[in-house]
């Protein structure tokens, strides 16, 4: 049942007890203790809105950095992926196999902002060996959600032989 909860939930947030119970054949109160339990646990972390930010006024760049690092003895990565994760402009920390260790992925309101980040915060951390940072141009899909669609023009320049 937890699974069939959380499923509902990862692509709704906005459900309610009665509505999961309604789909699941199970009560409210059932539901509700179990969705309680689960946050308890820390299997739910958090509720969020995934926003479209490039339909606002907003000015805001997402920045993929990836950085390698040499691991802590006895802490290995967990050490270092803290200290990066606890920086305000940090929205992601992941620990990836490959070329580099970790992805970071932080919002800016400018490549200036971002620059300042990566060359004053992270890179003088002690374990950090180097870095390299990818901007995101545009977003097609992010959590399984497809952003803009068949109403959005195709700006491609017409290229012919």
């Amino acid at each position: 049942m937890r699974n069939n909860i959380l499923s509902l939930l990862e692509h709704d947030a906005k459900m309610t007890a009665a509505d999961i119970a309604l789909r699941l054949g199970k009560s409210e109160s059932e539901i509700s203790a179990e969705i309680k339990q689960m946050e308890q646990e820390q299997i739910i972390c958090g509720y969020s809105t995934l926003v479209n930010w490039d339909r606002t006024d907003s000015e805001l760049l997402t920045a993929l950095i990836a950085v390698k690092v040499t691991p802590s003895r006895g802490q290995g990565f967990n050490s270092i992926a803290e200290r990066i994760y606890r920086f305000d402009e940090v929205t992601a920390v992941y620990l990836m196999s490959g070329g580099y260790d970790l992805t970071v992925i932080i919002e800016g309101k400018s490549l200036k902002e971002i620059s300042y980040f990566v060359s004053d915060k992270l890179s003088p951390l002690e374990s950090v060996l180097s870095t390299a940072t990818h901007f995101v141009l545009k977003k097609y899909k992010d959590h399984g959600v497809v952003f803009g669609g068949p109403d959005i023009p195709d700006e491609r320049m017409v290229v012919s032989p």
